[in-house]
């Protein structure tokens, strides 16, 4: 057991930690180039949210689950999203701070995510090896795309680079507490893991839709972001699928 609680953390911490080392790529990013970087983050998101996490949400517990767990993530961090920036400290570089803030929501919104993630492994390995195996592998995977929507913006924003490599390895660290938790329970109540991936994914779907693609699209005036959306939603599918 104590093994799998190890995978588990870092199933969730290097999975999220892959996608946080563009972090170490950004230096001095043009418009041009921060507007694909986002355009692709975007896609990503919308992929993995809108051909995975919701429907398994809606798979597990039903539809009425899922969109309530929809309509709660969206309340949530909406009231984050008034909040944060009020404790965000400096003012000075008004447009770095909005891209952290971005990147401190899209944090939560994945730490939540993979709190469901984590009870699919523990509850997966409750009933076989090869069942929480194949979870841990697929999941991690899938945490990739996460990291680069989480780490990008913080990047940009001038966060130190250290600092979003680190805040996306601790949004991972949910998986490993949830996998105790699932091993223990074994089958946790479908309806609470559908309206947790819900609440996920609403959260995501406010994060991408009302921050980074407008963002994006804002920064520089072309087509670039939206190639770099295109290109992201098919890696989603490529991931969500191929990787299944």
């Amino acid at each position: 057991m104590f093994e799998i609680i190890i995978f588990s953390f870092f199933t969730g911490i290097i999975g999220t930690g892959i996608g946080g080392l563009i972090a170490f790529i950004y230096k001095k990013p043009t418009d041009k180039l921060i507007s694909t970087t986002l355009g692709f983050a975007s896609g990503l998101m919308l992929a993995v949210v809108c051909f995975d996490l919701l429907p398994h949400a809606f798979d597990t517990g039903g539809l009425i689950n899922g969109i309530l767990g929809m309509v709660i993530g969206v309340l949530l961090v909406t009231y984050f999203d008034m909040k944060v920036g009020e404790v965000l400290p400096d003012r000075s570089n008004a447009r770095g701070v909005d891209y952290i803030k971005m990147g401190i929501l899209m944090g939560m919104a994945i730490a939540v995510h993979n709190f469901p993630e984590g009870l699919a492994i523990g509850t997966g390995f409750s009933t076989s090896p090869e069942m929480g195996m194949g979870l841990m592998l697929v999941i991690g995977l899938h945490d990739v795309p996460e990291g680069i929507a989480m780490a990008a913006p913080m990047s940009i924003g001038g966060l130190n680079k250290y600092k979003a490599f680190l805040y996306t390895l601790l949004s991972g660290v949910p998986t490993g507490i949830a996998a105790l938790i699932g091993l223990y329970i074994g089958k946790i109540s479908p309806a609470v893991i559908s309206q947790s991936m819900g609440f996920a994914g609403g959260a995501m779907l406010y994060v991408t839709c009302g921050e980074m693609i407008p963002r994006s699209r804002s920064i520089y005036v072309g087509r670039i972001s939206i190639f770099g959306m295109i290109f992201g939603v098919i890696g989603g599918i490529i991931i969500t699928r191929i990787l299944r």
